[in-house]
């Protein structure tokens, strides 16, 4: 008895044929397969990831629509009034890299909320409009700016070229302005999807405010806004990148935040995207905010959520802090500063002296003060409370009883006084000077 080479099995009175052998090896073999491949693809279907099946629904629910609307049977839908104009005829393209929900949530949504509805208190917003500028400064937009830089331009260099060659200073080439006119098309309508190179070089370039100014900033969309923001953060150094967030970005977030009392989705993410320049961001956006005594309450809480969300270096933050405790108070300085107390830096004692001097200021002041005020001495004084000198505390527990808050002054009252202080651990003698 002999066991045959190909299928196993035991044969008697000689060799199985050759024939017989190969295919009971195919199928023994075949079989196998099968099965193995049968419970990999059981075990595929039980773990099918979740992206995949977004984009498996997504792509279906395309393919539905082109078929409803292929026989006529799609819906009549309402249309919405739209931050910016995206224009009709703009095709669809595939969704931003870094935001794959943008298909759903920005492509097809012209105007997304950029978190939750923002709920404002109306004794909080009637207490900040007391300490506005009633007099706001003109704001001035890009194109103040370039065609004061062009006439400054053409009396100055081109008197001297005069002189010089008894020839004007040169314009731009003709090309040049088509080729960026075109641009502004694009920016107009542009909803995902590449960007024309023309205007990817604009960073490089040493009149970058000029060309820019030809694309007609005012028209983008908010799509392209973000995109434009993403380019000039990157490639822009600090201080033209301020330039650009004070001249193009800011004005589009106030303006949009006016409109609709909320943020386009896109915008919101160009002002978190702008941080990749904290410098630029605090001296092109959130410092001339201040300044302008005209910050809403809407607004205040709307860029300063993004102090939350993202990650801020302490240096930075520690010069804002400063800057917003010196500057003229308008009520959104106290916002901005309790947001960024919270997030608990390790400050240097020339930031905390000057938040103490900010609040030791208000002695005096007859209006009544709104509670976004009180809550940012609360939360300076439970983050800090042990950087603070026995008479910086005893200072602010004196103006704690001209300037009273009936929750919160005795929760500031029991910080303060519970508390170590730092003349104490560096053994300096306490003397205490009141006014």
């Amino acid at each position: 008895m002999k066991r045959s080479r190909g299928g196993g099995a035991e044969v008697s009175g000689g060799a199985m044929p050759l024939a017989e052998q190969i295919l009971q090896a195919d199928t023994t073999r075949g079989g196998g397969r099968v099965k193995s491949r049968d419970s990999r693809a059981q075990n595929e279907d039980n773990y099918v990831d979740e992206r995949l099946s977004r984009k498996i629904l997504q792509q279906a629910r395309i393919q539905q629509d082109e078929l409803q609307a292929e026989y006529g049977l799609a819906p009549e839908k309402k249309k919405k009034t739209p931050v910016t104009v995206l224009g009709p005829d703009s095709q669809d393209g595939d969704s931003d890299e870094e935001w794959p929900a943008l298909g759903a949530a920005g492509a097809d949504e012209s105007h997304v909320v950029c978190d939750t509805e923002v709920v404002i208190d109306p004794d909080d917003e009637k207490a900040m409009e007391m300490f506005m500028n009633k007099n706001p400064p003109l704001r001035r937009t890009l194109a103040d700016i370039i065609m004061e830089k062009i006439t400054e331009k053409q009396t100055e260099v081109g008197t001297v070229m005069s002189e010089v060659s008894g020839r004007p200073m040169p314009q731009l080439d003709p090309r040049v302005v088509e080729v960026y006119r075109g641009v502004n098309k694009v920016l107009s309508k542009y909803r995902s999807g590449k960007l024309p190179k023309a205007f990817k070089i604009v960073p490089a370039l040493s009149n970058w405010e000029q060309i820019l100014y030809l694309t007609d900033p005012e028209t983008w969309t908010a799509a392209a806004m973000y995109q434009a923001t993403r380019i000039f953060s990157s490639n822009l150094k600090e201080r033209m990148a301020q330039r650009f967030y004070n001249l193009v970005l800011l004005p589009r977030v106030r303006d949009d935040i006016a409109e609709y009392k909320r943020l386009n989705f896109h915008l919101y993410s160009a002002l978190k995207k702008a941080l990749f320049k904290p410098g630029a961001w605090f001296k092109g956006i959130l410092l001339p905010l201040c300044e302008s005594g005209t910050c809403t309450l809407r607004e205040a809480i709307i860029i300063g959520s993004i102090l939350t969300k993202c990650s801020i270096p302490v240096l930075h933050s520690s010069a804002a802090m400063l800057k917003l405790a010196e500057m003229e108070y308008n009520g959104a300085n106290s916002i901005f500063l309790r947001l960024l107390l919270d997030k608990k830096y390790a400050l240097p004692f020339r930031v905390l002296d000057a938040l103490v001097a900010h609040f030791l200021s208000f002695r005096n002041e007859k209006r009544e003060l709104p509670v976004l005020w009180h809550q940012s001495l609360l939360t300076m004084a439970q983050r800090y409370k042990a950087d603070l000198a026995s008479e910086q505390k005893t200072a602010l527990l004196e103006m704690l009883k001209i300037q009273t808050h009936p929750q919160i002054s005795a929760e500031i009252r029991r910080e303060l006084q519970n508390s170590e202080s730092r003349d104490l651990e560096i053994g300096l003698p306490v003397t205490v000077e009141m006014d």
